[in-house]
């Protein structure tokens, strides 16, 4: 069965020039040269890997990485670009890559980790967790209710998380206390109350109150949104 790539490159001299590389190792190669452009290809097609890169003249080539983690698709994901700070790679990383090469390079590496991230399982994608129109995205440590971005601290980002891994469950202060902090904490008795009371002023929007519930004497549960 022939393997499909997306190749996401505005460059017309180098998207030709990969493109008939990858087309010559025996890849069905699609070309794409925008981030609306690798969208629409993305939302029609399924592919076994896409070859994205950043500065595309609509945008960042890292928001169409982010959609394919968003829905979970299986499609291995390798960032090509001449960004080589620190910063770019771990920020292309930690937001759902399978690999990152900098330009420039030499088609012969291209290729060898093109079959690397295809040989990859494909169940070590990110999760993005989803309780009624909340969403928390591990990878990339971003929460929205709706289409708003939430602006949460660390340790009310791991509350959620947690929360929403047992949505619809009570889950007890002590369980919150072990798990986003430790189990040796020493610090104030109210601490996890503090942090929740924080979390749902900013999961509460106009019109559309936190699902965040209380359950007095035992913890706190987090329920589907209406």
């Amino acid at each position: 069965m022939t393997m499909r790539i997306l190749l996401v490159e505005d460059d017309p001299v180098l998207g030709a020039v990969l493109r008939r590389g990858l087309q010559e190792d025996g890849y069905a190669v699609d070309l794409a040269t925008s981030v609306a452009d690798g969208r629409d290809h993305l939302a029609i097609n399924e592919y076994d890997a896409a070859v994205l890169d950043l500065g595309l003249p609509d945008g960042d080539g890292s928001v169409l990485c982010r959609w394919v983690r968003e829905r979970q698709l299986p499609t291995a994901v390798l960032i090509l670009t001449a960004r080589d700070s620190l910063s770019d790679k771990v920020a292309g990383l930690d937001g759902g890559a399978d690999d990152y090469l900098i330009k420039p390079f030499d088609y012969p590496e291209l290729a060898a980790r093109v079959r690397a991230v295809m040989r990859r399982p494909r169940n070590t994608v990110p999760t993005v967790l989803q309780a009624g129109d909340i969403r928390l995205d591990p990878a990339t440590h971003t929460v929205w209710r709706g289409a708003i971005v939430l602006p949460l601290t660390a340790r009310e980002f791991a509350l959620l998380h947690h929360l929403m891994l047992h949505a619809g469950a009570v889950v007890t202060r002590t369980e919150l206390l072990e798990h986003v902090w430790d189990a040796h904490y020493e610090g104030t008795s109210n601490v996890v109350d503090v942090h929740i009371a924080n979390l749902r002023r900013k999961l509460d929007l106009p019109g559309s109150p936190a699902p965040l519930e209380t359950v007095r004497g035992v913890g706190f549960r987090l329920g589907e949104t209406s």
